[in-house]
């Protein structure tokens, strides 16, 4: 039966009909959460206080072209992201390839062999290290395979490497540049069990896992605009330049004042910096915004260069140096001698006037590719408050809030993993899903 009218069938359903299910922001979270009520004959109404949808993973216009704010990369273990892309249509615009780490002075290639093969052939043909690391770096795999990936107390990628004796080379050409890529946050100050989570589902998962999966097309392209379509063509609405002021609860559900939107259940899916100004009014949400503000902040810096000519790279993603360097991607298509040089986590790279940090991203390009062609522009983007600080033992809430029909959603609150467009859009499928099982037990 269809769901709408099942709702209709409810008492009083018919009279009052169903209100729709208010969506506070239109990231990737919110996003998620929306398509999947309406998947499932559920009226939604995403507002976003933006003039555009996606949040911190957006599409940014530059030089006649949209690029991205921040250069995302997607992996094989994203399985709710290519889920939901499946489900809007738009899964074909990522291209999969085999996971290949490229730096200066170590290469790593998985092949298609089953798990664990891929795994022990990969690090056993390694290159730039020498036979007693990549035993450590199996060894190290094995140990967490054991335990199932699971720590009995968090501490510090650092601390964690450590105790596994892992050896000082190995950590900044392998662990290290996972460990920034992934969570955004350096080994010395990121949760060694997110860490591990991470890979458990990666370089311990499946074979195609560990898959790399290259957006081909701008972040909006990828997902907020068939998203937005979807959710549209299933009779919800998304309003733009909609700022919700504040929560308010009301007998029957919530007015979001700002909005003029009355809705029995709220997904709340903003940047939990702002959470606390939206829940001022509801006193059951203190304890949640108190551990919000203990959480720290971590930028991602991409500057896009743009030349004269295609400038070719031996695989579409490029390590620049070892630990936190830059890495450099292939965005050719989005336009031809088009390249995003992206920058993780604090570090003195922000520090940097933009034209001298061109001009070092240059140098080190020359430095791995050789003479490159004229460059014609360039773009550098901050996003300061791009993730969490993934720090060992952080708080983080569940989407279920004290505050009945009141819902959180966004790659903070409580999963495996750390600040990910998976982690995103995981989230907000939970809250879905969470009111979709709350209408069966009242139907």
């Amino acid at each position: 039966m269809d769901r709408l009218a099942h709702l209709a069938d409810r008492p009083g359903g018919g009279d009052r009909g169903v209100k729709p299910v208010a969506v506070v922001g239109g990231g990737w979270a919110g996003l998620a959460a929306a398509v999947e009520l309406a998947a499932h004959g559920i009226p939604v109404t995403v507002l976003e206080a933006a003039r555009q949808l996606g949040g911190r993973a957006r599409a940014v216009h530059w030089d006649g072209i949209a690029v991205d704010n921040g250069q995302h990369l997607f992996i094989g273990a994203y399985r709710e992201t290519q889920r939901l892309m499946a489900r809007v249509g738009s899964l074909q615009r990522l291209e999969r390839r085999r996971l290949e780490l490229n730096l200066p002075t170590f290469g790593l290639k998985l092949p298609r062999l089953p798990a664990p093969l891929h795994l022990a052939w990969g690090l056993l043909t390694a290159t730039g290290l020498t036979l007693a690391e990549k035993r450590a770096a199996a060894g190290f795999m094995r140990s967490l395979a054991r335990q199932n990936y699971r720590l009995a107390g968090d501490m510090t990628v650092a601390e964690l490497l450590a105790r596994h004796r892992q050896p000082p080379r190995l950590t900044d050409r392998l662990w290290a540049p996972i460990c920034v890529a992934a969570l955004n946050t350096p080994p010395e100050q990121a949760s060694a069990q997110v860490f591990c989570n991470v890979l458990r589902d990666s370089l311990g998962g499946s074979r195609a896992a560990s898959d790399l999966l290259f957006g081909r097309g701008d972040l909006d392209a990828l997902f907020p605009a068939p998203a937005a379509a979807y959710i549209q063509r299933q009779g919800g609405e998304v309003r733009l330049s909609c700022k919700v002021e504040a929560i308010l609860r009301r007998e029957d559900g919530f007015h979001l004042r700002g909005a003029g939107v009355e809705a029995e259940r709220v997904i709340l899916a903003v940047h939990p910096a702002g959470l606390h100004r939206l829940v001022a009014d509801l006193p059951e949400m203190t304890e949640v915004t108190a551990q919000l503000r203990g959480y720290t902040w971590q930028p991602i810096l991409t500057t896009w260069l743009r030349f004269a000519q295609p400038v070719r790279l031996p695989f579409p993603m490029l390590a620049l140096g070892e630990g936190q360097s830059p890495w450099v991607f292939d965005r050719g298509d989005l336009a031809p001698g088009l390249l995003a040089v992206v920058v993780s986590a604090q570090g003195p790279h922000l520090d940097l006037p933009g034209q001298a940090l061109c001009d070092e991203f240059l140098r080190q390009l020359r430095a791995r590719l050789g003479r490159l062609p004229a460059l014609t522009g360039w773009k550098t983007i901050v996003e300061r408050r791009a993730t969490f600080g993934c720090e060992p033992d952080l708080p983080r809430p569940q989407p279920v809030t004290p505050v009945p029909g009141l819902y959180l959603a966004g790659d903070y609150t409580r999963g495996d993993y750390p600040a990910t467009l998976e982690g995103a859009v995981a989230s907000g499928v939970e809250c879905a899903r969470l009111i979709l099982a709350t209408e069966r037990s009242l139907s």
